[in-house]
């Protein structure tokens, strides 16, 4: 635990260190990411469906507001749908136009869940996404997190009908009614989309309560609502559901969120206090959970040799120094040898007549 701790102390002192350079770089490869998914998963029209074009993209968002991805996530779909048709562009641009007038205008500090929501799917761990939103940011994240779910199986179904799409014979009035049909009466993606929003609702509810362990209590809650949800919805509307492998990454999901909440969150309920105090006009009852930390010692080492001692000898040597006896008229004897001893006079006190002395003083008395 300690080695975690100081782990994570590490990390944040390197964020905090170097998160000028760290953000835009972070930005750059969850842009990179996700042009990817939309060019693999559509990559209908081949002209932007080059990795050099996505590099150029993805350094235009890294350097801008994270808003920006969004945007161009957004052109580079429809650009795909134009390749199949102008209807499936224009369905598409409506739909976008529908979720951002309606939805996302709400939620502009959180739109960013749009990008992850997709993403979360992609890399099967899709019950991550709500608990992480629950977790990190407030409730209005639950508006891009259904938007984004809706994109998903949007893009899903223009792959499995894209050869009846850009079939020229098929008349328009048909094509608009297919795509219409695959928004409306696609229940897997409703279902999906309800559980994403009733999660992130009950994550965020239960994180935000002052009682221990809150913030574990809201991942595991979250990762089981999601599974009954899914299952019962499944059920009523008779929809084929691999309950095993849902189980399987609602539990991988579930163990990422806990690291999540120890890297973000970590505190230490043993340690936990509770403060009552009063002023003027309120009384304040406060808890207080200390964070889980560790100080991490900085170890500092200085390389001392032979030669460097050598060096600085030289010019201790040449140093003069006011408190030399020779500059206080002191009349030992000053030798620059350094091995020479010091002179020092002796007095005779044999040859002092201490009878004469005495007799002396007594005469003057």
């Amino acid at each position: 635990m300690t080695a975690l701790l100081e782990l994570k102390q590490r990390i944040k002192n390197l964020y905090s260190q170097y998160e000028i350079y760290i953000l835009p770089v972070l930005r750059f490869v969850l842009a990179m990411v996700y042009f990817i998914w939309i060019n693999t998963n559509m990559g209908y029209m081949k002209q932007i469906d080059n990795i050099f074009i996505v590099l150029i993209l993805a350094l235009i968002c890294s350097i801008l507001p994270s808003g920006v991805m969004i945007f161009v996530g957004f052109a580079l779909m429809v650009a795909h749908g134009y390749a199949l048709g102008i209807e499936v562009a224009g369905f598409m641009l409506v739909l976008i136009l529908f979720m951002a007038i309606l939805f996302l205008r709400f939620s502009s500090d959180n739109n960013l869940v749009l990008v992850f929501t997709p993403l979360s799917f992609g890399f099967s761990v899709p019950t991550l996404l709500p608990i992480g939103s629950g977790l990190l940011c407030n409730a209005f994240s639950a508006l891009p997190a259904g938007c984004g779910v809706i994109i998903y199986y949007f893009i899903r179904f223009i792959r499995v009908q894209h050869k009846l799409l850009e079939n020229p014979d098929v008349a328009i009035a048909d094509k608009l009614k297919l795509l219409t049909d695959g928004i409306v009466q696609n229940w897997g993606m409703w279902i999906t989309v309800i559980a994403f929003i009733a999660v992130i609702l009950l994550v965020n509810l239960i994180r935000t309560r002052s009682f221990d362990y809150a913030w574990r209590i809201a991942i595991i809650a979250g990762g089981v609502v999601y599974v009954l949800m899914i299952i019962a919805g499944g059920f009523y509307f008779r929809l084929d559901i691999d309950v095993v492998t849902l189980i399987i990454y609602t539990v991988i999901s579930v163990v990422i969120g806990l690291l999540l909440e120890f890297f973000v969150f970590g505190g230490d309920y043993t340690r936990t206090e509770r403060l009552e105090y009063e002023d003027d006009e309120y009384y304040y009852y406060v808890k207080a959970v200390p964070k889980a930390c560790v100080t991490t010692s900085e170890r500092s080492i200085k390389k001392i040799n032979g030669s460097s001692a050598k060096d600085e000898r030289p010019a201790q040597d040449n140093v003069v120094s006011y408190a030399n006896p020779i500059f206080h008229g002191d009349e030992k004897a000053v030798t620059t040898d350094e091995t020479a001893a010091p002179v020092e006079r002796k007095k005779d006190i044999d040859s002092v007549d201490f009878e004469k002395k005495l007799e002396e003083s007594l005469k003057n008395l």
